[in-house]
């Protein structure tokens, strides 16, 4: 199916929350062959991009961002069920995300397509205190720790908790990965803040997490310890 009229098609039936036509909609993408992976991946994701785009330069209004937002969530639980799930790779993730609903969609999408590619997943969403980050963290010691933000507000804390952990020693394997727009937007900033992974979409989180397992941004300073590719450019 052409991916850029689904997406046009998806934009319109969010921003006016036409339900029963996001249920049609989803039938038609699965009965033409589409896997939960695709859908998500390839439709769901960059239509998200343009919304959060779109609200964050003034083009949509109130209404039509709550609509938007609130009629994709459901359609991200409902594509999440067609998800099929590749056994369990022995590596748990342990996710947050800034307080905002366009920050917590995003963060879902990605929790569902890791979780689906054989990560452990938990996903406390957003607006949890950097200690009380740093206390789960200490406890379950998660192999991975993710972080979701699209809103430069967001920064300070991540960048405070990821001084925090570096400096008590909490965790020493723990790989520190972020992801969201804000590091799409800003060459270096996640290299910057400490951040051992960094990616634009959930596609290339998981690209990045399976070509990169056990760099550390602290151990491998050079270029070559880290397997790079091209990334997209993102409006």
């Amino acid at each position: 199916m052409n991916h850029e009229h689904l997406m046009e098609r998806l934009f319109e039936i969010l921003i006016n929350g036409d339900r029963p036509a996001s249920r049609s909609l989803i039938t038609q993408m699965t009965d033409a062959g589409m896997t939960g992976n695709q859908i998500l991946s390839d439709v769901f994701w960059p239509t998200y991009e343009t919304i959060e785009r779109l609200n964050r330069n003034d083009q949509l209004t109130v209404l039509s961002y709550r609509l938007a937002t609130r009629l994709l969530r459901v359609m991200i639980d409902q594509t999440s069920t067609l998800l099929e799930h590749a056994p369990r790779n022995g590596k748990a993730i342990f996710a947050s995300c800034g307080p905002t609903e366009g920050e917590e969609i995003g963060g879902q999408i990605a929790v569902d397509l890791l979780e689906a590619h054989g990560y452990d997943m938990t996903f406390s969403g957003g607006g949890v205190a950097a200690d009380e980050v740093l206390a789960l963290v200490q406890e379950s010691k998660p192999q991975i720790l993710l972080m979701f933000c699209s809103s430069p507000g967001d920064l300070p804390q991540i960048r405070h908790l990821i001084d925090s952990i570096r400096e008590i020693g909490a965790c020493p394997n723990l790989q520190i990965a972020v992801g969201g727009g804000v590091f799409a937007r800003a060459e270096g900033l996640a290299e910057e803040i400490g951040a051992d992974i960094w990616a634009s979409s959930p596609q290339e989180l998981y690209e990045e997490l399976m070509e990169n397992p056990n760099y550390r941004a602290e151990v491998n300073r050079s270029e070559s310890a880290r397997t790079r590719r091209p990334r997209r450019k993102v409006a």
